[in-house]
């Protein structure tokens, strides 16, 4: 091509749905997809009646992998894709953006299927596009819940009863007094942690602290926390990062900190806020939500890799870290005290079960294996200058990761994770005296206020859900604390700032409904379960109260 000619304009995509006029970057990525997509909404379920089609609802977040890979394989199937239009209003909804719409729990995308009143009477979570070994592929379903309409509709109908009967009862059951879920050893359960230790129960949250930020679900170099680990270890992460962890991580692990006195826990906690300081920061003082899970791997291919951005072959630290360390044990080289330390294996460290797709074959997910003391006497080297060598390689390590495609960042602007995230900054910056995580509180404060908050009608200024509002007010109590500049809400706004979405007295002092009006087309408002911010929001504004009180203003 000559120089100076213009590039041929994109070739323009085959299909185009009404998703293309959304702005959550979720819906967006399927607004190229062969289905006749809807985002959740009256005129999607006005379709439904009128043609009295079954709904099929479709809930996932842009950063997840298991949604990529279903998309991929089913939603930009072509037979897949008509057997949806032709016979289901098809709606699509960004988990973040409707909390409303999905208050319970499961593994992500759900699956839902729904008659045209709203009633669920078949779900699941990720389907592949066709049958694989004992488990039914999409078309199949598709197919089987098409016949069932036609034939059996009003077995499906009654399902769809029993359905609803069955999350009536477990509604009432999260509801009860005393109830509390279990701590699932894979997932970073940060409030239950931060309830653990309000209770002294010191061994058993260190410990649990301790092996997450050993594991592979802690990048040991970019910083931050990966969702969750696939295994009870903490060793193979599914790799995205979400804004919530660190917003609540970094609290925790400082508060470990301060009740054990381990300055391991604080330099987990510093590590957190540089990693969203540096990759989930908006110049405009707000922060992401999120980091994918998938990215091109940095060798090229035309897919998306889950981890790609992470993992590392044993070959590669080699040629990164190969030179020969003065002093050690057998000429060892900086790429055998990195290796070791970390757990890297020459054919890979991810087991198969752990990877049932292949993608981390040959790969390595770093693992702190031994303390540095362990590694230092391997080598014969002091602790001292191992800890400088591990320092150095990883310096080096994150250097080459930052040549590699990145995974795409979700840069939606959450409020209710916005709360969060200024509370953790806030909290810690405040306890370590550090100016520079004071700053970027600060910074988010005026953030938080220039765009959501209206003086003089004393009100948020968007429609917000009970998140939103029960996160902003966490985090305007906690920056208040250490904060002498009336940069946010005044101890009289923080306590009038309306709690809406609690529909009782009796849910009050149990759980809440996660929205801010009564949306009639929510299914079942299922309680949340989780009281932890509820009950932490609600006695540090007992304190705010008691200030107003004593300086003569009314709350």
């Amino acid at each position: 091509m000559a120089s100076g000619t213009p590039p041929p304009p994109p070739t323009p995509p085959k299909h185009t749905n009404r998703l293309y006029e959304e702005k959550s970057p979720y819906l967006l990525q399927h607004a190229h997809n062969p289905v006749d997509w809807y985002a959740w909404g009256q005129e999607a379920f006005d379709r439904a009646k009128q043609e009295d089609k079954p709904i099929f609802l479709s809930v996932g977040y842009s950063t997840c992998h298991w949604c990529h890979v279903m998309e991929r394989k089913s939603f930009e199937d072509e037979e897949i894709g008509r057997l949806l239009s032709e016979n289901f209003v098809c709606i699509k909804v960004d988990r973040e953006e409707r909390p409303d719409a999905t208050s319970g729990g499961g593994g992500w995308p759900m699956s839902v299927w729904l008659t045209p009143d709203l009633r669920p009477f078949i779900g699941g979570t990720y389907f592949p596009p066709r049958d694989a070994g004992r488990r039914p592929g999409l078309k199949t379903v598709l197919t089987r819940i098409m016949e069932q309409w036609q034939t059996n509709r009003t077995t499906l109908e009654s399902s769809g009863e029993c359905v609803m009967e069955a999350l009536r009862k477990v509604t009432a059951i999260a509801a009860a007094p005393g109830e509390a879920p279990p701590l699932a050893p894979d997932v970073a359960n940060r409030l239950n942690l931060m309830f653990l230790m309000s209770y002294w129960a010191l061994q058993m949250t260190l410990h649990t602290l301790r092996m997450m930020a050993l594991g592979g679900i802690h990048d040991h170099v970019a910083q931050g926390f990966h969702r969750y680990s696939t295994d009870a270890s903490w060793h193979v992460p599914h790799f995205e990062k979400m804004l919530y962890d660190p917003a609540q991580l970094a609290v925790a692990y400082f508060t470990a900190f301060q009740v054990s006195g381990e300055q391991f826990f604080a330099d987990v906690a510093r590590d957190i806020l540089v990693y969203v300081s540096r990759d989930l920061s908006d110049k405009s003082g707000g922060f992401y939500s999120a980091e994918d899970a998938d990215s091109v791997p940095s060798g090229g291919g035309p897919e998306k890799r889950e981890g790609a951005f992470c993992v590392w072959t044993a070959s590669e630290l080699r040629e990164l870290l190969g030179e020969v360390l003065p002093g050690a044990t057998g000429r060892a080289s900086l790429a055998d005290v990195a290796m070791r330390h970390y757990g890297v294996r020459e054919q890979g460290n991810v087991e198969p079960e752990q990877d049932p797709h292949g993608e981390l074959q040959g790969q390595n997910v770093l693992i702190v294996r031994y303390s540095v003391e362990l590694t230092a006497a391997r080598f014969g080297l002091s602790v001292a200058t191992v800890t400088e060598l591990l320092a150095s390689a990883r310096a080096k390590m994150a250097a080459v990761r930052s040549t590699r495609p990145r995974p795409h960042l979700d840069t939606k602007m959450l409020a209710s994770w916005n709360g969060l995230m200024l509370s953790g900054f806030a909290c810690v910056g405040a306890a370590l005296g550090d100016e520079a995580l004071l700053q970027r509180a600060e910074r988010a404060a005026r953030f938080l206020k220039e765009h959501l908050w209206d003086a003089e009608g004393q009100t948020m200024l968007r429609s917000c859900y009970r998140g939103d509002q029960m996160e902003l007010r966490f985090g305007t109590t906690h920056y208040r604390e250490p904060m002498e500049e009336e940069l946010l809400l005044s101890p009289a706004e923080v306590v009038v700032l309306p709690l809406t979405g609690f529909t009782s007295a009796e849910e009050m002092n149990h759980c809440c409904i996660p929205t801010a009006y009564a949306h009639t087309c929510i299914v079942l408002g299922l309680l949340w379960s989780s009281r932890a911010t509820q009950w932490c929001l609600l006695l540090s504004e007992h304190q705010v109260s008691h200030s107003v009180a004593t300086a003569g203003s009314a709350p």
